[in-house]
């Protein structure tokens, strides 16, 4: 078994309840071909470096997974096809980094970008 990182990109105007069923969707055939799943992220709403298909941001998902290459061959098959997903892109890695979420949003450093935009405009 190898291990993959997964990343889709999905247009920005879908709704969430349509997000949760393309994410049930890839799981869905992730656990068909004998694939398991060790961790799903959705990294939110992002800026794209460059307009895809008229849209200047993008809803991204990341998957972590164990599996045989043809899991892969089979997602991007779907993907190919599938009208809401502007990119993808898979990655065979040697081992996951499980505990680590490198896009959650630290409150402190919210809190502090708050506070430093309030003293700049009390200074103008």
């Amino acid at each position: 078994m190898n291990y993959y990182e997964h990343t889709i990109i999905v247009r920005q105007d879908i709704s969430p309840t349509q997000l949760n069923q393309i994410i049930d969707k890839y799981t869905k055939i992730i656990e068909k071909n004998q694939g398991k799943l060790l961790k799903t992220e959705k990294w939110g709403l992002m800026n794209l470096s460059y307009s895809i298909k008229k849209n200047k941001k993008g809803n991204y998902i990341h998957f972590k997974i164990e599996s045989e290459i043809s899991l892969t061959k089979e997602l991007e098959k779907n993907e190919k096809i599938d009208k809401n997903l502007l990119k993808y892109l898979t990655v065979k890695v040697k081992k996951h980094d499980l505990e680590t979420n490198y896009f959650l949003k630290k409150e402190s450093s919210i809190e502090n970008s708050k506070i430093n935009f309030k003293n700049e405009k009390k200074n103008i």
